[in-house]
């Protein structure tokens, strides 16, 4: 968490900042709402504004917005009025804080806006393969694309990658490739000059630059237009940017996480997504099943939520009764985290005994809750208990010897990709490849999937 603050703060400065340094965050100050901006507009980043209010609050929104930079901002004052503290959030302010400063409020709006109230959680063996992959992989460098159904959790994935890798006191930067416009998502991205365009005032330095050192997540990348793909793609592959109206190249240092709920073959397929851009993104691929198909976290999932809104309406915390996780269990929750979530929110404020039962649990117009494909967590148990089955009798040489065959075919027979994907050395993969291959077995050649190898 990232907070500049801005202003005096009455003297209070020195103990609200302690407060959010005891709490793990970085702290920033600069005196004026035009310093606040031009620290915004250089790539130095913010997660959080902390306002004087005495300070003109309304215009430093206005002109954050006028640049198309969102920060959420808290406005701060001592022995403020009432009305003053109210035209503070009317302007745009998400709270108000009075100084002196209380450590417990501090903490309770960065937890708001840092939302740490969404950790992974999984426990359904689909999900933690997948956390697997992810921490064999979160340390490297590598490219990373992470798929699946809108509200299936991969901004959250992408988030945990972040945490667990070298990288993780550095920047973690997102960018919503499918909320920008497709005229502003270049300069978003890479940055302008001054006078690049209209209404370019003075030089803002993209995302690319902002997460220098950190993490760029480009979510919902399936939305980038084909032109920008070009000048993305030579981002990736030479580790610099070029600003809107620039003249010099910029170099960076960020690894790249992007998302996609659309199957980026097809796209491939129907010209809509460069090929040579979806190799060098998916240099690993962290596909997220459907809720549908992870019972487990079905339940884990309405327990944590259950707890969470609970908390937040300052009301008991109430145990999900056996007929209502059945009634939980038997839908197919088409979207997904998402949904549940805000069932299990719904299902928070309705319950009036000492469980949550299956009346809590409604539709956003208060009907009533019925679950859909009855047969889905027998149908999800049939498969995991089918891969078990397949599992056993089986050496641990034999299970190896499919996994890397079948990442290799995945990958097309790009051996690096394949190694980064296993964990292995490059080293080690050829020379297991070369015992299968002196076994008689078919090995892709680069860019050549095996014949009669499944891919998973």
């Amino acid at each position: 968490m990232r907070i500049l603050i801005v202003g005096s703060l009455g003297g209070q400065l020195h103990t609200a900042t302690k407060i959010a340094l005891d709490r793990g965050a970085k702290v920033s100050h600069v005196d004026t709402i035009e310093q606040a901006t031009a620290h915004l507009r250089a790539g130095r980043g913010a997660d959080l504004l902390m306002v004087d209010l005495h300070l003109d609050v309304q215009s430093l929104i206005e002109a954050n917005e006028a640049e198309r930079i969102s920060v959420p901002v808290v406005a701060c004052g001592v022995n403020v009025r009432p009305e003053a503290a109210a035209a503070a959030i009317r302007a745009g302010a998400k709270e108000f804080i009075p100084m002196p400063p209380d450590a417990d409020l501090i903490a309770a709006v960065l937890a708001a806006i840092a939302d740490d109230e969404r950790p992974m959680i999984a426990r359904d063996p689909s999900m933690q393969a997948v956390i697997h992959l992810a921490d064999r992989i979160a340390g490297s460098d590598a490219s990373v694309l992470i798929t699946g159904e809108s509200g299936s959790g991969k901004e959250v994935m992408a988030r945990y990658v972040h945490t667990k890798s070298k990288r993780a006191q550095a920047p973690f930067i997102s960018v919503n490739c499918a909320a920008i416009p497709e005229n502003l998502l270049e300069s978003e991205l890479f940055g302008h000059e001054k006078g690049a365009f209209t209404g370019a005032i003075a030089r803002r330095v993209g995302k690319f630059e902002e997460a220098d050192g950190g993490t760029l997540l480009l979510d919902e990348i399936s939305e980038m237009d084909v032109r920008l793909q070009a000048k993305l793609l030579r981002a990736i592959q030479e580790r610099e940017i070029d600003r809107v109206g620039g003249t010099r190249p910029v170099k960076v240092n960020i690894r790249i996480l992007a998302t996609s709920n659309r199957d980026l073959r097809k796209a491939v397929a129907d010209g809509s997504f460069r090929e040579d851009l979806l190799f060098r993104l998916n240099v690993v691929n962290l596909a997220l099943p459907p809720l549908r198909e992870r019972p487990a976290d079905i339940v884990a999932l309405s327990e944590h939520f259950v707890k969470k809104y609970s908390a937040a309406n300052a009301v008991d915390i109430r145990p999900i009764s056996e007929a209502a996780r059945t009634s939980l269990l038997a839908r197919e929750w088409a979207g997904n985290v998402r949904e549940l979530e805000n069932a299990m929110h719904r299902a928070v404020l309705l319950a009036t005994g000492r469980e949550i039962t299956p009346d809590a649990i409604r539709m956003p117009d208060g009907s009533a809750f019925t679950g859909s494909g009855s047969n889905v967590v027998r149908q999800a148990a049939d498969a995991a208990q089918s891969v078990q089955a397949d599992m056993i009798g089986r050496t641990v040489a034999e299970v190896e010897q499919d996994l890397i065959l079948n990442t290799l075919d995945h990958c097309f027979g790009n051996r690096t990709h394949a190694a980064n994907i296993l964990g292995i050395s490059i080293r080690t993969l050829r020379n297991k490849l070369k015992l299968y291959s002196d076994q008689g077995l078919d090995i892709p050649a680069p860019n050549q999937p095996a014949q009669g190898v499944s891919v998973a």
